[in-house]
C-alpha cells in the first residue's frame, strides 16, 4: 500500500504545473494515466463501476465525480482532482483542490478550510477513537467556518479494494461508530461546499453538483492507523 500511495503522490506532482488556463481536463487526464502506468502502477478509477478515466476533475460547483473532458479551465476556476492507484494488489487514493491562476478570497477560504478539516479529521484517526471521532473533527472544523458538509459522499476503508469498510462520513457526533484499530488503512476525503450541503446528479450519471450552484472542495489522503500519529501513504516525504 505504501508504493499505491507513494504513486499516487508522485502524479499529483507531475501534473500540478499543468493545471493552468487553456488546459483541458481531458490534457491532465492523460498526464496521470501515463505517469501511473510509466511507474509500474494501474489506474484505479478507470472501469470501475464503468467509469471511463483515470482521474476525476470536479471543477467549480463540481463535488465530485467530474469526467475528464475537452472543456478546458480557465482563469479563476478551483478544481478537483481524484485519482487511485492499483499496484501489486494494493490501492492508495487522493484527491487535491487546485487554483486556476488567481482565484477569489471565497474560494481561497473554502480550498483552505477543507485542507485543514482533513488534517484535523486525520489527527483523530489514532488507535483506540472511533470513526466519528474523525467526522465530528471535520463537520466542527467546515461548519464553524461558515461552510457546510456534503452527506452524500463519505470516504471509505481501503486496501486489497478500493472501498472497503468502514464508511468514514464527514459529519455526525463522536464517539459512534467502529473503534480504530492498529493496521487500519483508510481513505479520508471531505467535501466541502461554499452554499448548502445538497449535492445532484448531472446527466452523465457520474458528476455530482451542488444543487445551488455554489463552489466545492475536495481533499482527500489515504492514511494508516498505528499505536501513534497516523501515518499518511499519499504525501511526500
Amino acid at each position: 500500500m505504501a508504493e499505491a500511495g507513494r504513486i499516487v503522490a508522485e502524479t499529483f506532482e507531475a501534473i500540478k504545473d499543468s493545471i493552468a488556463p487553456d488546459v483541458s481536463t481531458e490534457e491532465l487526464d492523460r498526464l496521470a494515466s501515463d505517469f501511473i502506468l510509466k511507474k509500474g502502477g494501474e489506474p484505479a478509477f478507470k472501469g470501475y463501476r464503468g467509469y471511463p478515466a483515470t482521474m476525476c476533475s470536479s471543477i467549480n460547483e463540481q463535488v465530485v465525480h467530474g469526467i475528464p473532458s475537452g472543456r478546458r479551465l480557465k482563469q479563476g476556476d478551483i478544481v478537483s482532482v481524484d485519482l487511485g492507484v492499483r499496484y501489486k494488489g494494493f490501492y492508495g487514493d487522493a484527491a487535491v483542490t487546485y487554483a486556476v491562476g488567481g482565484v477569489s478570497p471565497a474560494a481561497r477560504t473554502l480550498m483552505r478550510t477543507t485542507e485543514e478539516a482533513l488534517w484535523l479529521g486525520i489527527a483523530q484517526a489514532v488507535e483506540g477513537n472511533r470513526v466519528s471521532d474523525i467526522a465530528h473533527a471535520i463537520q466542527k472544523h467546515a461548519e464553524g467556518r461558515g461552510f457546510s458538509i456534503v452527506r452524500s459522499f463519505v470516504g471509505h476503508g481501503i486496501g486489497r479494494s478500493l472501498h472497503e469498510e468502514p464508511q468514514v462520513p464527514n459529519f455526525g457526533p463522536p464517539g459512534k461508530g467502529p473503534r480504530l484499530l492498529k493496521g487500519m488503512a483508510l481513505a479520508i476525503e471531505p467535501m466541502v461546499n461554499a452554499g448548502g450541503w445538497q449535492v445532484k446528479i448531472l446527466d452523465d450519471g457520474w458528476t455530482a453538483v451542488t444543487a445551488d450552484g455554489s463552489l466545492s472542495a475536495h481533499y482527500e489522503h489515504t492514511i494508516v492507523v498505528t499505536g501513534a500519529e497516523p501515518l499518511v501513504l499519499t504525501k511526500l516525504p
